[in-house]
């Protein structure tokens, strides 16, 4: 263990750090689908049912087993180290918590006194907040050093003049990366990634980019997380502008560089 961290020996050059959330009797998203079938089956709005699931677990709300989870799931450790002037990719298949592990990483920046900003082409405004309050922090709190877009303008250009004169230190979530240039207007993702990456490096902003991961990828006990060659790319891009790359599947995350 080094700081609290799970070092895999098979990673001589790039290390590879995996954690694993706190106990609770099932990982998060499965916690959250367990709320969302009791909210149909009950008729209960969604944010009674989770904190019922909550309460289940030793909780007095979800916002409080949210709260503990972001504590004990790595977020902090991750945070530390990612490096200003660098490009993370956060990559996992649909309903694993790489978006609210995002607004982890974003809080996380908030509370050591930096600011912060989220772009979401799929999210909406409402959306981003949920995700901070299950989080155990509330956007209002942050006032003007947290910038929320989820506007259809999202591009690195739209992203790099939104924050031409943000302080070094500034995290970004760009979510997410398959959807960049999704419309023909936009220049193609790898040029994009570039210029995301060269405004990262003349603001010493940390940017952290969402990323979907193919359907195939199937985990194993050799493979828990998926890795780079599973990342969906249906345009060309060069992984390698990525200075690390984080995976996450059933409770686990799984860094590299």
């Amino acid at each position: 263990m080094e700081g609290g961290l799970q070092i895999r020996p098979d990673f001589a050059v790039r290390m590879t750090s995996t954690f694993t959330s706190p106990t609770f009797s099932a990982p998060i998203y499965i916690l959250k689908q367990q709320a969302r079938v009791l909210a149909r089956r009950e008729a209960l709005p969604l944010h009674e049912a989770l904190d019922r699931i909550a309460q289940r677990e030793g909780y007095a709300a979800w916002s409080h087993l949210a709260a503990r989870s972001q504590a004990d799931d790595g977020t902090a450790a991750l945070y530390t180290r990612l490096r200003v002037g660098e490009l993370l990719l956060l990559a996992s298949r649909p309903g694993q918590g790489k978006t609210l592990l995002a607004a982890g990483l974003a809080i996380e920046a908030l509370m050591r006194g930096h600011g912060a900003a989220f772009f979401s082409l799929e999210e909406t405004e409402a959306g981003v907040a949920r995700c901070f309050a299950r989080q155990g922090r509330g956007i209002d709190a942050f006032g003007d050093r947290l910038v929320i877009d989820c506007s259809d303008r999202i591009c690195a250009d739209h992203i790099a003049e939104r924050l031409a004169t943000v302080p070094p230190g500034t995290l970004v979530v760009v979510d997410y990366l398959q959807l960049l240039d999704q419309s023909r207007e936009r220049p193609p993702v790898a040029e994009q990634v570039d210029r995301l990456r060269g405004f990262a490096e003349a603001r010493g902003a940390i940017i952290v980019c969402l990323s979907q991961v193919r359907r195939d990828f199937v985990p194993s006990d050799d493979r828990p997380c998926p890795g780079l060659a599973d990342v969906r790319l249906p345009n060309p891009l060069d992984l390698a502008l990525f200075a690390k790359a984080c995976f996450m599947h059933d409770g686990r995350l799984q860094v590299q560089g």
